[in-house]
């Protein structure tokens, strides 16, 4: 995953950001963080991909299509609900 692909998902999922020695994004829901991650602010290829993935709470093939666009912010908001997150 590149940075720019981060981005766009983060983007996409509307999450609230905030730049420090990493960018760090989340989700709020009814005023409480439910899903948080970061990422560094090297243009390459990021080395914690398996970690965002897990912290924005998706399985393998759910992150796929999250890189891939397949995967809508509703979408997203619905995983969330049937894990019990929010």
């Amino acid at each position: 995953m590149k940075a720019k692909e981060f981005d766009r998902i983060a983007n996409k999922l509307e999450l609230k950001t905030r730049d420090t020695h990493h960018l760090l994004a989340w989700m709020e829901h009814d005023g409480h963080v439910v899903v948080k991650t970061r990422r560094s602010h090297g243009s390459g290829d990021l080395i914690a991909t398996n970690s965002i993935r897990q912290q924005l709470k998706l399985n393998e093939d759910q992150f796929r299509k999250m890189v891939k666009c397949t995967l809508s912010r509703i979408d997203y908001i619905d995983i969330l609900r049937q894990k019990g997150i929010i």
